[in-house]
């Protein structure tokens, strides 16, 4: 059964300018485990990657029905799968989270979609 859904999509240019304003910014985003991606890439890849995260954050917390103010961004941890897909890692139980990212030039969007594990 379908929880909730999310979707919310940023633009790039956005992420780079409050990069660029503050450094500390991709540390209050990111776990730890998502800085140690992030720390491995340069330039655009590194705004696509911090963008990304930061639109899948967005969605999980409108899929749960709450917005990212009753969530930490600690809380959501985005991790790869072996096979590359995203994929979220949440103090939740009982869920099942679906994610999607994207990119153009301009944009990352993420959409997720929560389902219950059990009924």
């Amino acid at each position: 059964m379908i929880k909730g859904i999310g979707i919310d999509m940023i633009e790039l240019d956005r992420i780079k300018k409050v990069m660029q304003r503050n450094a500390s910014f991709a540390e209050r985003i990111l776990t730890e485990s998502e800085l140690s991606t992030y720390y491995l890439l340069n330039g655009h890849r590194s705004v696509e990657f911090l963008a990304g995260r930061f639109a899948v954050k967005e969605a999980y917390a409108k899929a749960r029905g709450t917005g990212i103010g009753k969530l930490s961004w600690q809380d959501i941890c985005v991790q790869k799968s072996t096979e590359g897909a995203p994929y979220i890692e949440t103090k939740e139980e009982n869920e099942i989270v679906h994610i999607s990212i994207s990119h153009t030039k301009q944009h990352a969007v993420a959409q997720i979609i929560i389902e219950c594990s059990s009924s």
